[in-house]
């Protein structure tokens, strides 16, 4: 009997969360999908691995004899994939978030990995996939949340500002808190369930956002903030402003908001490679304190907070 291995991971995410919903979005797909991978499994098998309900599943006795195996076939596949391709050049490391211009750290943390190349990404879900294919050995960027499949560290802990136009009645401020924002409306570059930092952070300071109707670059984005005197872009402290600009970059604090940047791979790649990656990492952070955290001073989704702990 031949597995496949999609049906597979689908069954290990609803087993996992107990929820096929919720699995289906660890993995980027639409519930249905996910629930007719898990059926065509259960027939290829001849027995039933979930007792459903309308709020929840539960695995089956047979289920639960399955659960372990299916994950070590998992973790075999893709230590598979990176044996075939331990031989290539160059370990290849994607990046996503352009907005934020994540090339700014990440750079120079692949200045000091031999071996290392970066290459784009769309977003995180494109970085994924790619990964899950075994396309590129690591990504870059914001990490939310994500399934067993992946493994990620925080390498950056990054301020945010506040970015307003000349007619903003808070352009003049030398600081603000993120509750001084309310009344504005937070301008994102794409819909807040694709924005995870955004999305914790107007619903942790009751802020009111609005989404772009496309993103088609910092320069388009920032000018759609100096059109509308109402609007505020968040943005990471570091990332440069067009010379010239009317626009005003306004610190947060008290507290103030951390952005996290990861380093993001797939679990159980041995990659020689990667181990070199993530150690330029951990010399980057202890260098640069870019892991410098106060619990007093600053803010991170819990999520985040986490991690660090």
């Amino acid at each position: 009997m031949d597995l496949d291995l999609a049906q597979v991971r689908a069954f290990v995410a609803a087993a996992r969360e107990s929820h096929f919903g919720r699995a289906a979005g660890q993995l980027f797909i639409s519930q249905q999908a996910l629930s007719k991978r898990i059926a065509r499994l259960e027939r290829q098998l001849g027995v039933r691995l979930f007792d459903r309900d309308k709020h929840s599943v539960a695995l089956t006795e047979a289920g639960r004899r399955f659960l372990e195996p299916a994950q070590q076939a998992l973790a075999a596949a893709g230590f598979a994939v990176t044996e075939a391709r331990r031989e290539r050049r160059s370990l290849r490391v994607d990046v996503w978030g352009h907005l934020y211009a994540p090339m700014r750290t990440i750079g120079l943390v692949v200045e000091n990995a031999l071996g290392a190349e970066l290459g784009l990404s769309r977003d995180l879900v494109a970085a994924t996939t790619a990964l899950g294919r075994g396309e590129i050995d690591a990504g870059f960027g914001r990490v939310p949340p994500l399934g067993e499949e992946f493994e990620h560290q925080v390498v950056r802990l990054e301020p945010v500002d506040a970015i307003v136009g000349p007619a903003h009645p808070l352009a003049g401020a030398a600081e603000l808190r993120p509750a001084d924002l309310r009344g504005s409306t937070i301008w994102c570059p794409a819909a807040l369930d694709r924005l995870d930092f955004l999305d914790r952070f107007t619903i942790h300071f009751g802020l009111d956002a609005v989404a772009a109707s496309v993103n088609l670059g910092l320069d388009h984005f920032l000018d759609q903030i100096r059109a509308e005197p109402e609007r505020v872009a968040i943005l990471p402290s570091g990332v440069p402003l067009p010379e010239n600009t009317p626009l005003s970059r306004v610190p947060l604090t008290r507290p103030t908001p951390l952005y996290a940047w990861s380093l993001l791979w797939r679990r159980g790649n041995p990659s020689r490679s990667l181990d070199a990656l993530r150690r330029s990492c951990d010399e980057a952070t202890t260098q640069r304190g870019w892991l410098d955290y106060d619990a007093t001073r600053h803010w991170l989704p819990d999520a985040d907070r986490a991690t660090l702990d």
